[in-house]
């Protein structure tokens, strides 16, 4: 019994009885496969899972997981609260229940790993269960329960009466509580179109089109009696779900009824929108139910974070959607837990929130063939350039690069100018504003210095904005920003330097550099060279910022030198006499001739002349003082 004594069982592979169906023609030889896979390490019996053939209600989506809790007492009205959340990473309801936290790494308990093994061993497992609301999924899980356990009538209405409560989720009551005063023109009426989502009438569909009254989605979704309230749907938080995703519901709580845990793990094809159930309007694919007596509600809730968590593994939740049977769900989690690393309860705090990783560890050595001895086979890896993508691979004909990329582009083309009426852009528009006009303004001014006034700050700001108009159209790129940088103020100062020295026009050789320019892109472009671009490593990029950083010391400590010989430093000088400065005017001891012949003419003596008297502005010859002395910084100059 899950969540008792007797539920921690050894802990050993099930494989013994791996798929044992399809009695008729090859019987004999399917299970000579399967004696073979009842020694076989749940990695190997993962793999074995993951490489069986798809088909259209098996195919894996991604997966949006809710918890969902709830606290049923006799006499108290309850009702489903959401408690946290998975996209990729788990989100909590803070304490006090009004804001969602950060993202973090969801940590759990081995305690709460083995008790779900055992909810998944002793439970109730449904799988490809066609139903088409939550009454019917209720009905034949309660009907399941029946067969296989004590269950009367009065706790089968009390369940149901449980399963069947209002959900209530986080989203509604902050929208209750704010009043949309302004709403952005993009999400007025906006669709967002998918051309291979497909019904099975072969009418296009999307999750994320939404209509008043039902919402049709992709994938074959039935949602015939699931009528959707716009008014509580999350928008914001709805444009971070991916296309095509469906949802996985974890429902816990305790009722005050049961003796005994009630568990269940429901697999729907197809999936199915139940209204209300999910934070978000998705298909529910997944519902993991859990519902036990009263005073192990933490317990219950640990269960629940371990079932959602493990759902956003990407190795669980490929063998979640191909399992035929309970046993291929519990090698998914024995595969889980050896690849679980503990840690020491006195050496870390669980409380302690793990922020996400930048960048995610791949999961493909977990997929890949094992050998006896339980190593991994290293497959032959991709030469190098094998990493990149459709966009970077040779076509072999001419523009064969640029016409994918248009058609790559085409399908989100109006929608870059749709989209760009939002308010929400209101602020980026103001940070590549700044971010386009700083670096323009600047290298502009020091454009100007270098070239001497060709070219200058207005020059640069028209360059600009013709560019980054230009390129924002065509490229579809519209949020990278254009301007000059440093390697381009080198590249103009070394150009200029050139013309000068050999007389060029400097306007017209950079005129004729960007044709040229223009015209080897255009040949670069047709004959696909962009896909050079695999081969280019870090070690490329560093050599080039390398050399523009060399350029800049140099020119450095070329204008340091350039200061000390135009501003020398005094290095004997006395501090003390800076403002000890007088001059006086004397008798010059070597008087010129253009000096004497204005003294002769004058009638000047110099015998009687009073030099201490006289002041600058005094005119005794050709210069206003003939002789003045200046006393200071220790010394005497004339």
């Amino acid at each position: 019994m899950p969540l008792g004594r007797q539920s921690h069982r050894h802990h050993r592979t099930h494989g013994q009885k791996h798929r044992r169906r399809g009695r008729g023609k090859g019987a004999s030889q399917g299970e000579e496969g399967l004696e073979a896979l009842a020694h076989d390490t749940p990695s190997q019996r993962v793999q074995f899972i993951l490489g069986t053939e798809e088909d259209e209600e098996h195919v894996p989506h991604e997966l949006f997981t809710e918890l969902d809790e709830i606290c049923m007492k006799e006499g108290e009205d309850a009702e489903w609260k959401e408690t946290a959340r998975w996209l990729k990473f788990e989100e909590d309801v803070e304490d006090g229940g009004e804001r969602w936290s950060k993202p973090y790494v969801a940590t759990l308990s081995l305690h709460s790993l083995f008790e779900l093994r055992s909810c998944l061993i002793n439970g109730t497992v449904l799988l490809d269960m066609r139903a088409n609301s939550i009454e019917e999924i209720s009905d034949l899980i309660l009907d399941q329960q029946e067969l296989s356990s004590d269950l009367n009538d009065s706790m089968r209405v009390k369940v149901r009466e449980a399963l069947l409560k209002k959900h209530h989720h986080q989203n509604e009551k902050k929208r209750n509580n704010l009043i949309p005063i302004v709403r952005s023109f993009a999400e007025v009426g906006k669709k967002q179109s998918d051309p291979h989502s497909m019904d099975k009438h072969g009418q296009t569909v999307s999750p994320q089109s939404v209509p008043t009254t039902n919402l049709e989605v992709k994938n074959g979704v039935n949602c015939e009696h699931s009528p959707v309230d716009l008014s509580k749907v999350d928008l914001h938080f709805m444009k971070k779900i991916p296309t095509g995703a469906e949802a996985s519901n974890v429902l816990v709580g305790e009722v005050d009824i049961l003796d005994r845990p009630i568990v269940a793990f429901v697999r729907l094809s197809p999936a199915v929108l139940l209204s209300g159930l999910t934070e978000v309007p998705i298909p529910t694919r997944f519902l993991f139910i859990l519902l036990g007596p009263v005073g192990k509600g933490q317990q219950y809730h640990e269960i629940g974070r371990s079932m959602a968590t493990i759902m956003t593994d990407e190795i669980f939740h490929d063998v979640a959607y191909k399992a035929k049977e309970r046993d291929d769900l519990l090698a998914g989690i024995d595969e889980f837990l050896d690849q679980v690393t503990v840690l020491p309860p006195g050496e870390w705090d669980p409380s302690i929130r793990i922020e996400p990783p930048k960048n995610v560890p791949s999961q493909e050595k977990r997929k890949m063939p094992g050998v006896p001895n339980g190593n991994v086979c290293h497959i032959e890896q991709e030469p190098h350039g094998g990493h990149s993508g459709p966009e970077l691979q040779r076509t072999g004909r001419l523009f064969g690069g640029l016409v994918l990329d248009i058609k790559r582009k085409a399908p989100w083309y109006w929608s870059d100018y749709r989209d760009a009426l939002s308010l929400q852009c209101l602020a980026s528009f103001l940070f590549l504003y700044c971010a386009c006009m700083s670096p323009v303004i600047t290298f502009g001014g020091l454009l100007g210095e270098a070239t001497e006034g060709r070219i200058s700050a207005i020059e640069s700001l028209f360059g600009a904005s013709m560019t980054g108009i230009a390129y924002s159209l065509f490229a579809g790129q519209a949020l990278t920003i254009l301007g000059s940088t440093g390697p381009v103020l080198v590249f103009e100062k070394i150009l200029f330097k050139f013309c000068k020295d050999y007389a060029l026009s400097y306007l017209s050789l950079r005129a004729c550099i960007g044709l040229w320019t223009a015209f080897l892109c255009i040949v670069l472009v047709a004959t696909d060279a962009s896909s050079l671009v695999c081969y280019i490593t870090r070690f490329t990029e560093e050599a080039f910022a390398s050399l523009i950083c060399i350029i800049f010391i140099y020119e450095a400590i070329e204008k340091l030198i350039h200061l000390a010989e135009t501003y020398p430093i005094h290095m004997h000088s006395q501090l003390d006499h800076l403002s000890l400065y007088y001059c006086r005017c004397t008798l010059p001891e070597n008087p010129n001739n253009h000096t004497l012949q204005y003294w002769k003419d004058h009638n000047i003596v110099t015998a009687e002349v009073h030099w201490a008297n006289l002041t600058v502005s005094v005119s005794l010859g050709a210069a206003r003082c003939p002789s003045i002395v200046t006393t200071g910084l220790g010394g005497t100059s004339k």
